[in-house]
C-alpha cells in the first residue's frame, strides 16, 4: 500500500506516493533524480547520504521517506547560489578537500549545519563536528582547512592560506 507524502526539496514542493519502507535516500535519488546524495553504507556509518532536514543534518539512509512528510529537505544540488559556488564549495575546491568526491556532498551539508550553529569553530570543533562523516581517502586535513576557509569567508574575514601544509 502506497502512502502519500509531501516534502519540500530544495525549495520545491513534491507530493509523492511511496512505499512505507522506502528509505529517504532512495526517494531522493530514484524518485526525484537528485543523485548528488550518495549511498555509502546503508547503516548510517559513513555519512555519504547526509542531507539537511529542516536545517539539521541527517543521514538519509536511516530515515524512512514517510518520516520526511511535511519536512523541508536540502540536498547538495541546492548548495550553490545562483550558479555560484557557496563558501563551503569554494573552500573545498581551493583547499583540495574534494579528493575522490564521494563523501563531499555529505561533508558539505554537515559543515553547513556546523557553521550555521558555530560560525567560527576551532579545528577541534570542526573535527568533532564532521566525525560522523567518513572520508575514504583519509584526507581530513584538507576538509578541515576547507571548512575553516568557508567560515572565514562567511564572516567576511581575510581568507586563510590555501597552500598545502606538509606534516
Amino acid at each position: 500500500m502506497l502512502k502519500e507524502i509531501t516534502v519540500t526539496v530544495n525549495g520545491e514542493k513534491h507530493t509523492l506516493e511511496v512505499e512505507p519502507r522506502l528509505l529517504l535516500v532512495h526517494m531522493i535519488r530514484e524518485l526525484l533524480n537528485l543523485t548528488g546524495t550518495h549511498i555509502g553504507c546503508d547503516t548510517s556509518s559513513c555519512g555519504a547520504c547526509t542531507i539537511l532536514m529542516d536545517g539539521k543534518s541527517v543521514k538519509s539512509c536511516t530515515i524512512l521517506a514517510v518520516q520526511a512528510n511535511g519536512k523541508s529537505l536540502t540536498t547538495i544540488e541546492a548548495v550553490a547560489v545562483n550558479g555560484e559556488l557557496s563558501a563551503l564549495q569554494e573552500g573545498f575546491k581551493e583547499n583540495h578537500g574534494l579528493h575522490c568526491g564521494f563523501c563531499t556532498p555529505g561533508m558539505i551539508l554537515r559543515a553547513t549545519e556546523l557553521l550555521a550553529n558555530n560560525p567560527n569553530p576551532t579545528e577541534e570543533e570542526i573535527r568533532w563536528g564532521i566525525s560522523g562523516n567518513l572520508c575514504r581517502c583519509t584526507g581530513y586535513n584538507n576538509i578541515v582547512k576547507a571548512i575553516i576557509y568557508a567560515g572565514a569567508k562567511m564572516r567576511g574575514e581575510e581568507l586563510p592560506s590555501t597552500e598545502p601544509q606538509f606534516v
